[in-house]
């Protein structure tokens, strides 16, 4: 079925402006409570990052919920991965998270976690879209049964401490110089937190939310600042988190900017030969470099790949036995822990490694040689182009001109309205004029 409001992760959107609205809000929590506590008095955990109008979105969701007879129990600001953790050590029917993400402060959005702290399918979110369409029919509780929010104290705490037992006890961090960039979002206390509590000597940027600067020249996407910072502080290594902090970006001490790919694995290896990787191998998409497949290989590992979403990533990781997986753009998901991408989790992990070696992290995070690859995003207005007929020539004539080579991949983004177009191949010219025949193509439709 089309779909009116969910896209590749949760609902996200313009604050004010379908699908991101008080009234979609509210919808979604009707019929969520429906869908998933049909007879009510059960409690669905709700967090939020810091933009201003979290606390909106959040309101229109406890007043879904409370109608329902069901029982928003209040996390406060906290990381994405804080939710997930909350909704299954609570028993909650639901996690909603309240964040767009990398995106900027006029945008917002809700994430959804199934009891057991995963993200819904794509069968579920259809059901939801469906309910939502009546939200706003059928019958709610009888007012002795309508809830009350209540606050939870400690789940920062909690989730904290999942992350510091990961590093264990024997390696000192007291010898690291860290630049930890927070993007003034949801991780800008626990963030700075943890790495203190390790020893470390830290220099914190984008920790000063003001609930309209979140992502603003700072955070994953906006690597600038953090780069220079690690160079000017002659830092051991930079650390940037996204809005919610379900990624992370890391910076060398040269202030170059590692590839997710390269992070994961340098996580894979580890785990590896502590033989504590499980399913034989790890978990990518389809946007992950060929490089990585053949890092793995010679350790005699595979690399299985999935639709672009680290819940597609998650998915694939419970069915079939791996407890690592992750996307390029920084969503590293370690299951032995967390159910979802967690960008302190993964953090760790690399300076637990960056600790315990005498290299710099330029050498270790540079553990397999790339395949030239490239992305290119182009924003488009109205029809999608890729339905297109010359975009549908321009990608036959370049997987012919590729063949064995390299690869295409091109999709449209589900978070926003861009056509991305990546092109890699085993050759830098075999890449580059695959991708210009694409993009010349998709920019004349869009």
């Amino acid at each position: 079925m089309a779909r009116q409001y969910f896209g590749t992760d949760g609902i996200r959107g313009r604050v004010n402006t379908p699908p991101m609205t008080a009234e979609s809000a509210l919808r979604l929590a009707i019929a969520a409570a429906r869908t998933f506590a049909p007879n009510g008095g059960r409690e669905v955990v709700i967090g939020r990052d810091t933009r201003r109008s979290g606390q909106m979105i959040e309101a229109a969701l406890i007043a879904g919920l409370t109608s329902m007879g069901l029982k928003p129990v209040l996390l406060g600001i906290v990381p994405t991965p804080t939710v997930a953790l909350m909704t299954r050590e609570t028993g909650a029917a639901l996690g909603l998270m309240v964040s767009a993400s990398h995106n900027k402060s006029d945008d917002n959005g809700i994430k959804l976690f199934s009891p057991a702290g995963i993200k819904l399918t794509d069968a579920e979110e259809e059901a939801l879209e469906a309910a939502m369409a009546s939200a706003f029919e059928g019958d709610f509780a009888p007012p002795p049964a309508i809830s009350t929010p209540h606050h939870m104290k400690g789940a920062t705490t909690l989730y904290l401490e999942r992350c510091l037992e990961t590093v264990g006890t024997d390696i000192d961090f007291s010898g690291l110089k860290i630049v930890l960039d927070c993007a003034h979002g949801a991780a800008y206390e626990v963030g700075p937190a943890a790495l203190r509590q390790l020893g470390a000597d830290v220099t914190i940027i984008g920790d000063t939310p003001d609930g309209l600067n979140i992502n603003a020249g700072v955070g994953s996407t906006a690597t600038g600042l953090l780069k220079s910072t690690v160079t000017e502080t002659g830092a051991d290594i930079g650390i940037a988190f996204d809005g919610d902090a379900d990624r992370v970006i890391v910076i060398d001490e040269l202030g170059e900017e590692v590839d997710g790919d390269q992070v994961m694995a340098l996580i894979a290896g580890e785990l590896h030969r502590a033989n504590r990787l499980k399913g034989g191998g790890m978990v990518a998409t389809i946007m992950s470099n060929m490089g990585l497949a053949e890092y793995l290989k010679g350790l005699d590992l595979t690399l299985a790949r999935t639709k672009v979403g680290d819940r597609y990533v998650g998915e694939h990781m419970r069915q079939h036995g791996f407890n690592l997986g992750g996307e390029q753009s920084g969503h590293i998901i370690l299951s032995d822990v967390s159910t979802t991408g967690d960008g302190l989790l993964a953090a760790l992990q690399v300076l637990k490694t960056l600790a315990s070696s005498d290299l710099p992290a330029s050498s270790i995070m540079r553990v397999f040689e790339p395949a030239p690859q490239k992305l290119i995003n182009i924003p488009f207005n109205g029809s999608n182009p890729l339905e297109s007929a010359g975009v549908g020539d321009a990608l036959t004539q370049a997987d012919e001109l590729l063949g064995e080579r390299g690869r295409m991949v091109v999709r449209k983004s589900g978070t926003e309205p861009l056509i991305r177009v990546m092109a890699e191949a085993l050759d830098d010219e075999l890449m580059h004029r695959a991708l210009s025949l694409v993009v010349a193509a998709v920019r004349a439709e869009a």
